[in-house]
């Protein structure tokens, strides 16, 4: 299941995955989920599938199949999980299996896997409920990772899109402005979060944090595809919707019509240990 950058998520101290209204909004207009949002670094599935005893991967929250999709590529056996049929459907065109249901309600009937993924996801999911599941499914010795991409916009472009935003949704807590620094300190939290949860689930070793940098080159058009899909935009009227995407606009073009987003894709990954 997709999700929000940290400065869009819910207040601190809350359970996102008790929210599903915001969790399950995204399968509004799929298509363009699916086209716009980012991949993740091919470095990332390469040491998933170097760490995993085998091919065979329980995607959880697979949303529209980006991640599955790129594990597939290297060879791997990608079963989904997914609670929005609507992105399942896209997924399923792309050529994921996928059934769905969430993974605290998902049955695995004696299936078992050589990893367990979630790309952008995790945080939707009760973090013990989650890991204890994983830790059920996967075969000794298998992985278990969740990842993010943490970004940093362009001051302009975090400027004019946050006023905008403040300007139609005044009452909103959430502030896009915040974008202009690196959310790697709002994905710190989830990390954390993460790992106390597959400690207190129990039948894993102990957490360990990956990191990979990266960038990517938008231009007008493609920032303003990907705008619509963040989870405080799915819900506007489209009338307050082209307002906030007409003043992104006009900040991409301040900039020469394009600009370079820089990422950091993190992990928390874990190991099945042999014995419960």
């Amino acid at each position: 299941m997709p999700t929000l950058p940290p400065e869009q998520q819910p207040p601190a101290g809350s359970e996102p995955h008790r929210d599903r209204h915001m969790a399950e909004s995204f399968g509004s207009d799929a298509e363009r989920y699916d086209r716009a949002r980012p991949r993740y670094p091919d470095a990332l599935v390469h040491r998933i599938v170097a760490a995993s005893p085998g091919p065979d991967v329980l995607d959880v929250g697979c949303g529209t199949g980006i991640a599955a999709r790129q594990l597939q590529a290297v060879g791997c056996h990608v079963l989904g999980v997914e609670p929005d049929a609507r992105m399942a459907d896209v997924a399923r065109r792309f050529g994921v299996e996928v059934e769905v249901a969430t993974v605290e309600d998902w049955e695995s009937a004696g299936r078992t896997f050589d990893a367990v993924t979630a790309g952008q996801a995790w945080h939707w999911i009760d973090p013990v409920a989650g890991a204890a599941k994983a830790a059920q499914t996967l075969r000794p010795g298998g992985l278990l990772t969740a990842f993010w991409n943490a970004f940093q916009l362009p001051p302009e472009v975090a400027d004019a899109f946050g006023t905008a935003y403040r300007r139609v949704v005044p009452d909103s807590p959430f502030d896009p402005r915040a974008m202009a620094k690196s959310t790697l300190d709002a994905y710190a939290a989830m990390l954390t979060k993460s790992a106390d949860g597959i400690r207190e689930a129990g039948g894993f070793g102990e957490p360990e944090q990956w990191r990979f940098d990266w960038e990517r080159s938008y231009t007008r058009d493609a920032w303003l595809d990907q705008l619509p899909t963040y989870g405080i935009l799915t819900g506007l009227a489209p009338d307050k919707l082209a307002e906030v995407v007409r003043a992104a606009g006009a900040a991409v073009d301040t900039l020469g019509g394009s600009f370079t987003m820089r990422y950091a894709t993190v992990a928390v990954s874990a190991t099945r240990t042999t014995t419960a």
